[in-house]
């Protein structure tokens, strides 16, 4: 076989791409993202390099030593513009779809499956507040600043509806970046209020969101409001419940059927499957995948992780650590390259001033948005944790709430994937205020996470120096000792007056520390109930 002539292999290589229009941009999109694995990995383990690789990547390096998959996605846009000749900076076509029913779930449900159970729920009510009520606070602030500040600068065309979709899409927060620098072992109050507000900040912002498109704005009134607020909590709740069944049937299974006698593969197959059928059904019956998935990865961890064997346990964790990182990747590397459609940028009529004030208008009502909730918010916690506990151990202290506020100052793939699914069908738009809104969150998005993310770490060392970080100590020490809590639960064997005696001083017990009397109470519950029917290891009652 002869050797093809130089001047023909462009020839030969369009003629391949015509012949697999399909293969080609997916193996290209492929290979950057084993791109990103590589470059990743030589950013975290060489942090000096010499002069002449700082000088080809300088201002790659310092940006992506948290979030480098940004850069990369930018540097592989300009790469296709040059190939394109100013053309386009696309592999694939985004497609909203595709985020939510392939790219989103394996991320929310690791962050499930990890989550630490019990500073997570035992500051269940902080962070409730902070990401159900935060989020409607925010995006309240939001929805006005914008309705009051874009027609001043132009921007004109847009409906209700779409205010009040872009007060749900910027209130919708990445802590992921924070998360990186603060150690829970140092500050465990503080790392789970900033996790678990993350996560429950995202379900929310998308169940409100997904409200709002039902809302008739033609009509509204005081009743509208109302009714959003109902079919928001009727999503939640029927979204947690529906998670909450999904992990328990799963772990019943896997413990009924022992499917670990026979085949780790097959038991390993069955809860990433059932994960995912959660979620489908929630979509399926209009609720919110995003809560189902969440939940039933904590149900998962808490049962049906114990059902299966050693081995599976360990690459449990493995396989959904990792689907969730790659879809991470591949979400902020297609960020980085729409950064560079220049269709969108083509499409926007309005001056460079006006594009200036909208994105310095949303970054200002994010800066507002966030602090009208987290600084009274964090008061009324600290006062109901005050009487509850009489221990400032759990206090959230002013430094604490500064980079609470700080840390839901960035945006993610949430907020361009809500925006693409209100201003776009199937990532295209041939609207000029469309595509101004999808370039604007573009801008916030890449902002927010490049120059606060930035920021994080030296903020973080200001304000928590590492002498003073183990000061902040765990909450589980405070409140009522184990001892003074072993009351057994009811039981139909003794007497009626001893039953009663005991439900009086559970009561006085709930009145007085509430939080940690349903904490030690649920896991006796658990313990005696739960754990022999869906699995887990059994506890001691004096470990509770």
């Amino acid at each position: 076989m002869g050797m093809v002539p130089l001047n023909l292999i462009p020839e030969v290589v369009r003629n391949l791409a015509r012949e697999h229009a399909q293969v080609v941009p997916i193996s290209l999109f492929v290979a950057v993202l084993c791109l990103c694995l590589v470059v990743g990995h030589l950013l975290e383990e060489n942090r000096w390099v010499n002069e002449s690789i700082v000088a080809i990547i300088v201002v790659s390096y310092i940006l992506s030593i948290l979030y480098f998959n940004h850069n990369l996605g930018c540097i592989a846009g300009m790469i296709l513009l040059l190939v394109t000749k100013g053309k386009s900076s696309h592999i694939l076509t985004f497609d909203e779809e595709l985020f939510f029913i392939y790219l989103l779930p394996p991320i929310i449900f690791n962050a499930g499956f990890q989550v630490k159970k019990k500073q997570f729920f035992h500051n269940f009510l902080t962070i409730m507040m902070f990401g159900v009520i935060g989020v409607f606070i925010s995006a309240s602030v939001i929805t006005c600043g914008s309705w009051w500040l874009f027609p001043k600068l132009n921007l004109l065309g847009l409906s209700a509806r779409d205010y009040l979709a872009i007060g749900t899409i910027f209130s919708s927060t990445d802590t992921v970046c924070t998360l990186q620098v603060l150690h829970q072992d140092e500050t465990p109050l503080l790392y789970s209020l900033v996790f678990g507000e993350g996560v429950v900040n995202d379900a929310t912002s998308v169940v409100l969101f997904n409200a709002v498109q039902k809302l008739d704005v033609s009509n509204f009134s005081g009743k509208s409001t109302f009714a959003v607020i109902g079919d928001f909590f009727y999503l939640f709740v029927t979204s947690t419940g529906l998670g909450i069944i999904a992990g328990l049937l799963t772990a019943y299974i896997l413990k009924a059927l022992s499917f670990g006698r026979h085949s780790s593969v097959r038991e390993i197959s069955l809860m990433i499957l059932m994960a995912y059928l959660s979620y489908m059904l929630a979509e399926l019956f209009n609720l919110s995948g995003i809560l189902t998935v969440f939940f039933c990865g904590i149900l998962m961890s808490h049962y049906a992780w114990h059902n299966v064997t050693e081995t599976s346990r360990i690459t449990i964790r493995h396989v959904f650590a990792t689907m969730s990182f790659i879809t991470e990747t591949f979400i902020f590397l297609y960020l980085g390259m729409d950064a560079l459609d220049m269709e969108k940028w083509k499409m926007t009529q309005l001056s460079y001033g006006n594009l200036m004030g909208i994105y310095s208008s949303l970054i200002l009502l994010i800066l507002l948005g966030r602090a009208a909730f987290v600084f009274p918010l964090s008061a009324l916690a600290n006062y109901t944790n005050t009487r509850a506990t009489s221990d400032q151990s759990s206090s959230i202290t002013f430094k604490h709430q500064i980079i609470i506020w700080w840390a839901g100052l960035i945006r993610g793939a949430v907020s361009i994937a809500l925006a693409f699914k209100q201003f776009t069908f199937s990532g295209v738009t041939s609207n000029p205020v469309n595509a101004t809104m999808i370039t604007n969150t573009i801008i916030v998005v890449l902002f927010s996470t490049l120059v606060f993310g930035f920021l994080t770490k030296p903020l973080i060392r200001y304000l928590l120096p590492h002498s003073a970080t183990r000061k902040n100590t765990s909450h589980e020490d405070s409140g009522p000792p184990v001892e003074d809590m072993n009351l057994p639960l009811l039981s139909l064997e003794e007497s009626a007056s001893t039953n009663i005696s005991r439900a009086k001083e559970s009561l006085s017990m709930l009145i007085e520390s509430p939080v940690f009397t349903i904490h030690h109470y649920w896991r006796r519950f658990d313990d005696a109930y739960m754990r022999p029917i869906f699995g887990g290891p059994h506890v001691d009652q004096s470990q509770c």
